[in-house]
């Protein structure tokens, strides 16, 4: 059974104090604000849009698709599909904000990390994570989290976004539950 950890105002609420800490911690100039296909896209135009409102100036603002820099990537499918990658220009000597829905082990950061030199050398990269359930493989942590959600290896936790899912909202479930709602919408889909 799913229990919901976040809901849409939390979750807003969470990105916003975000928001604030970022400008606190680092200005508002030269930053890059990057969020990783597919729900750390919208959660990164939320504080884009937060720190525009209270500080009244445009952040750069990009999308990362780490696809090809999987360490998992045989593991995970034969062809896996390209989001797509757009980076405000070269990124050398900015701060650049890399946001992501759930931070579990790091591999995906690690992946992140590595996409992003591609685009240039920044100043420093600052690490956002709506949710950090622990369980890390890898020495790497979040500089601003929204929230820390203790869970086991037999949950997953779910983020749900407006943009892909119709509703703003963070549930645990448990790994078979979990299975078995990507196969019943697979087979609806299919």
């Amino acid at each position: 059974m799913a229990r919901e950890v976040m809901s849409a105002d939390e979750i807003r609420r969470a990105l916003i104090r975000i928001s604030h800490e970022i400008v606190e911690k680092e200005g508002s100039t030269g930053l890059v604000v990057v969020g990783i296909q597919r729900r750390g896209v919208p959660l990164a135009k939320v504080i884009v849009q937060a720190i525009k409102e209270h500080e009244g100036v445009d952040v750069e603002y990009g999308t990362l698709d780490i696809s090809f820099y999987r360490d998992d990537l045989s593991t995970i499918s034969v062809a896996p599909v390209h989001k797509g990658t757009s980076i405000p220009g070269d990124i050398t000597g900015k701060t650049v904000i890399l946001v992501d829905d759930v931070l579990y082990t790091g591999r995906t950061i690690r992946a992140g990390l590595d996409a992003l030199i591609d685009y240039g050398r920044p100043k420093a990269i600052r690490l956002v994570a709506l949710i950090d359930r622990g369980h890390r493989e890898l020495p790497i942590r979040a500089d601003h989290v929204g929230k820390n959600i203790p869970t086991t290896s037999e949950e997953v936790v779910r983020v749900c976004v407006k943009e892909f899912d119709g509703t703003d909202l963070v549930k645990v479930e448990l790994l078979a539950e979990h299975l078995a709602a990507n196969e019943a919408a697979a087979k609806a889909k299919g």
